[in-house]
């Protein structure tokens, strides 16, 4: 009789031909035990309290009836701020806008970010690693830069600003959230999904639809979540404070005696004074140039506005 099959008493080794299955158990997780553990959780609670103790305080003092203009000492109870949270008119038209804005850009920029996600990892082609390089500056480039690039940019093809030059340079940082972040999604997706789909008899459109789009949706959605709120951040809060100058008692903006001093030389400067003598006279203030020394300097200031 044969004793291929048999298990050895003992050793509990097959003597068969067939192979044994090695053991494909994950390894479990590192223990810290119960201090670690809980130092970790104290971490992490601590950390969160640090990021959101501004937004609670904020949330507090709106409960606050302040004794001045300034709401920054707690002086008693009140639900004023909130009987009538659209009595300014001038923040509830920002408010509008910001929503309006976010709401567009991020519909926008999470089309086109999903697709250059699926593109970047499906396919191999020339300048991809350029393309890849170029997400990237939008994130680490400062926004004044960017806005003043925007900004030169629109100046030069004599666009009117307004909505839609905010629409487009809001579209314009939002896609490389949003691509990043739904590639991070894309990478782990199961592509042989796709191919057994289509071997079931489904068609490209049909496959994407009902295979990969519930695959890579969670990370869509967070990255829409990111960039709805990068939009409300940038724009929200500038549309809002310069609105407030009308109930200041300003009359003139100055411009600084360091960029009169450089913008005879500088595109850069003429541009950023051009844009700060525009905005004085929408908002009906005067504007007064510092440091002029020169003759050349005061017909230049004069031609800016």
């Amino acid at each position: 009789m044969s004793m291929e099959g048999i298990v050895q008493q003992g050793t509990g080794e097959l003597t068969g031909s067939s192979p044994v299955a090695p053991n494909t158990r994950p390894a479990k997780p590192r223990q810290f035990g119960f201090f670690g553990e809980l130092a970790l959780k104290a971490s992490a609670v601590l950390v969160l309290l640090f990021l959101f103790a501004p937004i609670f305080v904020i949330v507090m003092f709106s409960f606050n009836k302040p004794q001045g203009k300034f709401n920054l000492k707690w002086s008693q109870f009140s639900l004023d701020a909130w009987t009538d949270p659209f009595r300014y008119p001038e923040l509830t038209k920002a408010m509008a806008n910001s929503l309006e804005i976010a709401t567009l850009s991020t519909i926008v920029a999470v089309v086109l970010g999903s697709f250059v996600a699926i593109a970047l990892v499906r396919q191999r082609f020339v300048g991809r690693d350029t393309l890849d390089t170029f997400l990237v500056l939008p994130l680490t480039a400062a926004e004044v830069v960017m806005g003043a690039s925007l900004l030169t940019l629109f100046l030069d093809l004599g666009w009117n600003r307004g909505f839609g030059t905010i629409v487009i340079a809001h579209i314009g940082f939002e896609v490389s959230f949003v691509a990043l972040t739904v590639r991070a999604r894309v990478r782990g997706h199961d592509w042989t999904l796709e191919d057994a789909s289509m071997d079931l008899g489904a068609n490209p459109r049909r496959t994407f639809w009902k295979v990969t789009l519930p695959m890579i949706l969670p990370g869509i959605i967070a990255a829409a979540m990111l960039s709805f709120a990068l939009s409300l951040d940038d724009f929200g809060t500038g549309y809002s404070s310069l609105s407030c100058l009308h109930a200041l008692p300003v009359n003139f903006v100055k411009v600084d005696r360091s960029f009169v001093s450089q913008a005879q030389d500088s595109a850069y400067h003429r541009v950023l004074i051009e844009a700060t003598i525009r905005m004085a006279h929408t908002l009906g203030l005067g504007t007064v140039a510092e440091g002029i020394e020169t003759e050349g300097q005061a017909r230049l200031m004069a031609e800016l506005g």
